[in-house]
């Protein structure tokens, strides 16, 4: 497997990728439409194909994930992806790395804590917001949960600190 960053020989590919992903470019979080087509990240590149994908967006000091994806659950993919944008966000000066999920997305919520995240915010209710944003979110998510909050994760990446 290879790990690269997104960049205008990919761009058009990874695009794709997000599309079959997530149906749309557009991601709504914490009541902001995010363009995916814009925002870096990494590629995980197998025989040809992508096999991962982790999009973010730096601003303020902080590094946000916007999207993870692993077309290859159990080989250590988003896990890697998260060591590869920990290092990026570091290397960038952030002092934090942080990314939402929603509160149907178990696998997510287990993942990100075993990956050395801690739960920061709970976003009650902002689904009610997002789906005025964008209509297609559905109200039942993942193992038939209302789908309804936005919960944050963050990492700490200041030296000394528990990460």
């Amino acid at each position: 497997m290879e790990y690269v960053p997104i960049d205008e020989t990919n761009r058009e590919r990874v695009n794709e990728f997000i599309e079959s992903q997530w149906l749309t470019t557009e991601m709504v979080i914490r009541g902001r439409v995010v363009d995916m087509t814009g925002a870096d990240g990494i590629v995980v590149w197998e025989k040809g194909n992508i096999v991962g994908l982790l999009t973010y967006l730096i601003r303020d000091g902080i590094c946000e994930i916007i999207s993870l994806d692993s077309r290859q659950e159990g080989r250590g993919i988003g896990r890697n992806l998260i060591e590869k944008v920990k290092e990026t966000a570091e290397k960038k000066k952030c002092r934090r790395l942080v990314v939402i999920t929603t509160n149907d997305n178990i696998q997510a919520i287990r993942f990100y804590q075993r990956c050395g995240f801690d739960m920061s915010h709970l976003y009650h209710n902002a689904l009610n917001f997002s789906r005025k944003l964008k209509p297609e979110i559905p109200l039942i998510g993942a193992n038939g949960i209302l789908l309804m909050h936005e919960i944050e994760f963050a990492m700490d990446l200041q030296p000394g600190r528990n990460r």
